[in-house]
């Protein structure tokens, strides 16, 4: 699958999830009450006066499209100040991002996804969070810790989501199923059951054989209480005894038929499902509940798909893909003040709240899915469940290149009869050679 069909998916297909009826409306600028001191961050803090001047503000992806919104609102609480919108698509952001800061051109500030924040922190650019301005404990741990480099923390967490399994709840009531499977076992039985009932293969897994699959895995070696690197990241554990288990388990879903090799590749999974062909994604994003609507019609989902929880490993490890995006700040850029005053305002619930209603990218803010606007929706309640055992992608430069070579190793297992500790011997050699980039 193209990078930039995967990665878009987080903006423009999050931003058609389950929205909201009806507008908050915002008061004031916005500040949480109770932010405090983010992990080591070295900033200057930044006072309560209204912001002023000119901000250039580059986002990625469609984000972008629906951003004038929340500025409007900003600049009501803030009318000095004028914020200057680029919007550059998402295959050109990393390159552009890491040119300007080369030529000493950048952007007052900046929205970037997880996937790219690695590579752009590397290249020492920006500026630590200031003090005062956002607590960690107020953010999920997943979307905090990836804007954090040598215990410094860099960016402001926008928006996230978590994965989680999603089902045809009509072919299961079929199959004699009444409930999610809870752990690896009962989700076997549960495909099995599926099977049986007419699915031809009842589970859709991430066969791409790229990044993207080896994040499945790596959720799964979360469950089974591994990891793909060691505790202060300093070094590649690809082939730990736990993880290889968890290919082993990955991998015997497709061998057993449960799954196929070949597909459904990522904007053909609605198309198996609606069909019958698969009963269940495995760590499926939110976005998918409004794709099914819009292929089959309003409420489609409502009355064909259920939501739960990613199944346990087998000592009872939980984990679920996450991802989303942060606010960053260039060392060089010209308004940094209002910059992070902005950056606030946008961290506070009201305003991730709002956003949620406008574009429907979900809360990194805890407090957030307190609103009642949060409420009442089964799959959101499962996401904001599965945030709490959120796994990112590794925090490193060189995560895109190990995790392709991990992927490829996942098809030699499922295709060419390579043991899950052979391929994941192979791809541990080849991550060494690789290393972990960083300065």
């Amino acid at each position: 699958m193209h990078l930039t069909t995967r990665r878009s998916r987080r903006a423009m297909l999050l931003g058609t999830a389950v929205l909201t009826a009806g507008a908050l409306l915002l008061t004031g600028c916005g500040r949480s009450s109770d932010t405090g001191s983010p992990s080591s961050g070295t900033g200057a803090a930044i006072d309560d006066k209204p912001a002023k001047g000119t901000v250039q503000l580059w986002a990625e992806g469609a984000d972008g499209d629906k951003l004038p919104d929340m500025i409007a609102e900003f600049k009501k609480s803030n009318p000095d100040v004028d914020i200057k919108l680029t919007k550059i698509p998402s295959d050109q952001f990393a390159s552009k991002m890491t040119a300007a800061i080369t030529a000493g051109t950048v952007p007052d500030l900046l929205f970037a996804y997880t996937e790219d924040q690695p590579a752009l922190l590397n290249t020492g650019g920006f500026d630590a969070v200031p003090d005062g301005l956002a607590k960690k404990d107020d953010f999920f741990p997943a979307i905090w810790n990836n804007s954090i480099v040598k215990d410094v923390q860099y960016g402001v967490p926008w928006y996230t989501y978590a994965n989680m399994l999603i089902y045809r709840s009509d072919l299961a009531q079929k199959a004699g199923v009444t409930a999610a499977p809870k752990t690896w076992d009962e989700q076997k039985a549960f495909g099995e059951k599926l099977k049986a009932a007419g699915s031809e293969f009842p589970f859709a897994l991430a066969v791409n054989y790229d990044k993207y699959s080896a994040g499945q895995l790596q959720v799964m070696a979360v469950q089974n209480g591994g990891a793909f690197l060691n505790k202060d990241r300093t070094k590649w554990t690809l082939n730990d005894p736990k993880n290889v288990a968890a290919l082993d388990y990955w991998a015997g879903l497709i061998k057993s038929g449960l799954s196929s090799p070949d597909g459904p590749q990522f904007l053909d999974t609605v198309p198996w499902s609606s069909q019958g062909k698969n009963a269940a994604i495995v760590d499926g994003g939110p976005w998918f509940k409004a794709w099914f609507n819009d292929a089959n019609g309003a409420d489609w989902a409502k009355d064909h798909l259920a939501f739960g929880q990613n199944p346990t490993g087998p000592n009872g490890g939980k984990g679920a893909t996450t991802g989303g995006g942060s606010w960053l700040v260039p060392k060089d850029a010209k308004n940094k003040d209002a910059s992070w005053k902005f950056v606030r305002w946008m961290s506070a619930s009201a305003q991730q709240v709002k956003w949620y209603q406008i574009f429907g990218n979900m809360p990194a803010l805890k407090a957030a899915w307190d609103d009642s606007a949060m409420k009442g929706d089964p799959m959101l309640e499962t996401v904001r469940s599965a945030l709490d055992n959120g796994v990112a992608q590794p925090n490193v430069p060189t995560w895109s290149q190990v995790g392709d070579v991990i992927g490829k190793q996942m098809e030699r297992v499922v295709r060419g009869g390579v043991s899950a500790k052979d391929a994941l011997d192979a791809a541990q050699q080849q991550a060494e050679s690789i290393g972990l980039g960083g300065k």
